[in-house]
């Protein structure tokens, strides 16, 4: 059986830092943790990695569209895979949790991000969706400036013992995602 894990992010070096890149971290840190093999482009589609976790084949993937076309990708992975949306986990920035804190749920209101509509547009949404925690401006015109800006260092560190927790309890998602959320948020 396979799963698909997408994190959300804009591709190339100019970005990698960026808060709104939360999603590729997670999945970076879930490959080196996890000794999967070195990320592939497919397609030109996305940069794709794997492991297995006991009977589940977990794919890692890292979108080339731009985050607002996100669903391109993870459409064409789901046909490509034959992997539906129930088995989707897409890993991704929330300016509406405090910076660290995570949550788990399935379906549901894309909350404005833009990764999200584009897969709701293209794939549904019907996928299990694990939002990292970026914080929010205080002013509503610093959104995007903030979510396209750099962690400061603290944040950094915050984030990055985050992103090894995740990694380091990946199978938590698919067999107690509350506690998974409850690990992660202590």
């Amino acid at each position: 059986m396979d799963a698909l894990l997408v994190g959300l992010g804009n591709p190339g070096p100019r970005y990698e830092k960026n808060r709104h890149n939360a999603g590729f971290r997670v999945i970076n840190a879930i490959a080196k943790a996890n000794t999967a093999v070195s990320f592939k482009k497919v397609m030109g589609v996305a940069d794709v990695s794997s492991f297995h976790l006991d009977s589940i084949r977990l794919i890692l993937a890292k979108p080339l569209t731009f985050m607002n076309l996100s669903g391109q990708a993870v459409r064409f992975l789901m046909d490509f895979y034959k992997i539906s949306p129930e088995r989707i986990y897409v890993f991704h920035d929330d300016i509406d949790l405090g910076l660290g804190c995570i949550k788990i749920k399935k379906g549901g209101g894309n909350g404005g991000h833009n990764g999200l509509k584009s897969i709701d547009s293209l794939a549904g949404n019907d996928y299990w969706r694990i939002r990292i925690g970026i914080g929010r401006p205080e002013e509503k015109s610093m959104v995007s400036s903030h979510v396209l800006g750099d962690f400061s260092a603290d944040e950094e560190d915050i984030l990055q013992k985050i992103y090894y927790k995740i990694s380091d309890d990946i199978v938590l998602l698919f067999s107690d995602r509350k506690m998974l959320e409850s690990k992660l948020n202590h």
